[in-house]
């Protein structure tokens, strides 16, 4: 053992932190291969709730910009028809979307609740008032359904962006003890004894918040177009129940 008794604390530290430390790591690559299992089983945990929050963001995106452009399309031509069947004729061309469902569920409930009002023939046939509240619960219903199928997943992103910093933190913290547990059993050591353990502790750390950033930021990302798309589908009830109402449905 040295004058400075750096041998002897560096021999009380863990095996991988050893390593670390005679070979004086310059890259993350190093510290990862050199760090002990517990610092391996976290980074593999977060490693596996990263493939999992990219693999739901690379998925959401593409269902979320498929059910805007379709909305978007469904929603001009809508705004141009002027009766009940034109905006049917409408929806029959569209690509099928949220929309497109709450317009059938509609049209099925008209149809089912007074049979002479899916057609032209009896212009004299309304719906009720009590009629008219239970088509607005059933499109409520029916937007609920579609804005559960659009979020389905989402929330594993805010999951992940707030729990990857705690497994972090739980692997730098079983870092530091086993890194300084052998030290304080000496009573001294050099830095160049200590650093290595702390660095490799770190890295947890480091990881966690590389996982938990970009899930955090694509879970509010999805979180607004959510909310665009759910006010847009209350917008849509209103303006079909004031469509039949200007077509003498209502």
């Amino acid at each position: 053992m040295g004058p400075d008794g750096g041998t002897g604390a560096l021999s009380l530290l863990p095996q991988g932190v050893v390593a670390a430390a005679s070979t004086s790591p310059e890259s993350l690559l190093a510290l990862v291969a050199g760090s002990d299992g517990v610092t391996k089983g976290v980074l593999a945990v977060l490693g596996a709730l990263s493939l999992l929050s990219w693999g739901i963001m690379f998925a959401k995106w593409r269902v979320f910009a498929r059910a805007e452009a379709r909305a978007g399309a469904f929603l001009r031509d809508f705004t141009k028809a002027a009766s009940v069947e034109e905006a049917m004729q409408v929806a029959a061309r569209a690509a099928p979307s949220g929309f497109t469902v709450v317009f059938a569920r509609a049209m099925q409930f008209i149809a089912d609740t007074r049979p002479a009002l899916a057609g032209t023939a009896d212009r004299s046939a309304r719906l009720s008032a009590a009629q008219v509240e239970a088509l607005r619960l059933v499109l409520d219903a029916e937007s609920g359904r579609e804005r559960e199928r659009l979020s389905q997943y989402v929330p594993w992103l805010a999951t992940v962006g707030s729990v990857s910093p705690l497994i972090g933190l739980l692997g730098t913290v079983l870092g530091v003890i086993q890194a300084f547990t052998g030290i304080a059993a000496k009573g001294s050591g050099n830095i160049g004894a200590v650093a290595p353990g702390i660095a490799i502790a770190l890295v947890a750390t480091a990881a966690a918040l590389a996982v938990a950033i970009p899930a955090a930021f694509a879970y509010n990302l999805f979180a607004a177009r959510l909310n665009r798309l759910d006010v847009a589908l209350d917008g849509f009830g209103s303006e079909l129940i004031a469509l039949m109402a200007r077509d003498g449905r209502i």
